[in-house]
């Protein structure tokens, strides 16, 4: 098929899908919660990162200059230490396994640690800031200084699937058919195609264009999540942006602290609390939307 017919029937299939969507739920009236705002869970580490949350809903984030995973407890809300001598673990996120998969960076690996905190290299020899596991186990994580996004098969087999660019975060859809990456330096968030066997295709630049802080040159894209209605959040240095399914900009919600975000993820047992990381801080948010997490029921 010719690539502009591709396009537009892709074009033309998201725009009949939203079109179906509440026009209200697009709004950033239907995430926010008159009244709420956001909440200091803990302070005091280095640097927070790659917040990543488990089956129930208890938030799992990195504090990555002191080597450490911390546990923020769904029921409690306290927080405690889960691993150390992480490898300078980065970005996070559970599998369909139950298992945590992490960047360690500093060992040039992704492991996947269990309930124990013991892990097991997945993948060796690899530069990587960020990860994203699928509902059938594979891995896409980005490589910045290498310009590159990888896949690890189910099979954990690693090729690059994408090169060219400065990946950071990046997300799956819902579905898992579409890949979102950001680049701190574009206006514009990346969206691939995910093809048989993890293959990328239809690179384009989507979800945009980011507001920017007063007198910033680039918006600092940085971690992402999506919720159950398919909206994405990206964590930039104006904010945490939110955009509706077909790429329009709802808003953006203010920032907790005068720094910058990191990472986000939603957590909590109805994962209805927004988590971000921020500096040397964690803080969270109740909001009407609901997260999603791929294989959770």
């Amino acid at each position: 098929m010719p690539r502009l017919h591709l396009k537009l029937t892709l074009l033309v299939a998201i725009v009949v899908w939203a079109s179906a969507l509440p026009a209200q739920d697009m709004a950033l009236s239907g995430v926010l919660i008159d009244g709420e705002d956001w909440q200091l869970v803990a302070e005091g580490f280095k640097f927070t990162e790659g917040p990543a949350v488990d089956a129930e809903g208890n938030v799992f984030f990195t504090d990555i200059p002191h080597s450490r995973i911390h546990k923020i407890d769904a029921g409690t809300g306290k927080v405690s230490l889960f691993a150390e001598n992480t490898g300078g673990a980065n970005g996070l996120m559970f599998g369909p396994d139950g298992r945590l998969y992490a960047c360690q960076n500093e060992k040039k690996q992704i492991g996947a640690f269990d309930a124990q905190g013991r892990v097991e290299v997945i993948a060796s020899e690899v530069q990587s800031n960020d990860l994203v596991v699928a509902a059938n186990g594979a891995i896409f994580f980005t490589d910045p200084p290498g310009g590159k996004v990888w896949h690890i098969s189910p099979e954990r087999e690693k090729k690059v699937v994408a090169e060219g660019l400065k990946p950071n975060g990046l997300v799956l859809w819902r579905q898992g058919g579409t890949l979102v990456v950001t680049d701190g330096m574009e206006a514009n968030l990346w969206t691939f195609r995910v093809e048989a066997g993890g293959a990328l295709t239809g690179k384009e630049r989507y979800y945009g264009p980011l507001q920017l802080p007063t007198r910033a040159d680039r918006p600092g894209s940085d971690g992402m999540t999506i919720d159950a209605q398919g909206r994405l959040y990206v964590t930039t240095r104006a904010g945490l942006q939110v955009f509706d399914p077909i790429g329009r900009l709802s808003g953006s919600i203010l920032k907790p602290h005068a720094g910058p975000l990191s990472n986000v993820c939603f957590g909590g047992k109805d994962l209805k609390t927004l988590y971000v990381t921020a500096g040397d801080k964690v803080y969270k948010r109740n909001v009407q939307a609901s997260g999603f997490r791929y294989g959770m029921k």
